[in-house]
């Protein structure tokens, strides 16, 4: 059930507000410094990924947002511990239209939030995306960049992944960087390509050979580079993928 658009549009790619430095240590920009960028660029949408952030770091950091000239964050990616009156506000507040998990095998569901069953989404990230877990949501949050790591180490769990992809929605994505050499992951603990800092724009041209219906309609950005290098990687890979 893939979407049925054969072209990608710019509107489809959001810069995004990340969080990983707030608990890893990488060399991208801190979600403090993004956000000061917000109104330098005149942006009034973007996709926040607040995964690295406890209760009390996301009150603070949406208290902070309000300030800024954001009108919408279309795209957010769920914590495990993140309540339905979050994503109430969220909804009310900043007319968020789609939310990702990981699956709840390794991070489990705090609340219950079968409310919101249709607008959440099951990355493919850590243990491999399974067709019951994915049948109890809304479908599927595809990140390009594990699918492509999975092509380049894990053949297997690539075919078994891609073959999903056929089946069941794929409602949202997240798009980061392939690397030229595998390298350690952020929490030390595994050796990938993928990874969330760009050092050149030729990092995304994986992006070409995955059909375009692959593309939902709000496909975030997961990278800790300031927001105007974001907008750089979308400018180039809205040119060789449209």
């Amino acid at each position: 059930m893939i979407n049925k658009n054969t072209k990608i549009n710019k509107g489809q790619l959001l810069a995004s507000i990340t969080t990983l430095s707030a608990k890893f240590n990488v060399k991208g920009n801190s979600w403090q410094e993004k956000i000061k960028e917000i109104d330098e660029l005149g942006l009034q949408k973007v996709a926040v990924f607040p995964t690295c952030l406890d209760a009390q770091q996301r009150r603070e950091f949406f208290k902070i947002l309000e300030k800024t000239g954001i009108k919408e964050i279309p795209f957010v990616h769920l914590r495990s511990d993140m309540s339905l009156h979050e994503l109430e506000y969220l909804i009310k507040r900043f007319k968020t239209k789609v939310f990702n998990i990981h699956t709840e095998r390794q991070w489990p569901l705090s609340y219950d939030l079968s409310k919101f069953k249709p607008v959440i989404f099951v990355e493919n990230a850590g243990f491999p995306l399974q067709a019951q877990e994915i049948e109890k949501f809304g479908g599927i949050c595809l990140d390009f960049s594990h699918l492509e790591n999975d092509r380049l180490l894990h053949i297997e769990r690539f075919e078994e992944q891609n073959n999903l992809l056929s089946q069941y929605k794929i409602g949202c994505n997240h798009v980061a960087a392939i690397g030229k050499e595998k390298q350690l992951t952020e929490d030390g603990g595994n050796v990938a390509f993928d990874k969330h800092v760009f050092d050149d724009l030729s990092e995304f041209d994986y992006l070409k050979n995955y059909p375009r219906e692959f593309f939902s309609p709000f496909c975030a950005m997961e990278l800790e580079n300031s927001l105007a290098e974001q907008l750089k990687a979308i400018d180039y890979i809205y040119e060789i993928c449209r």
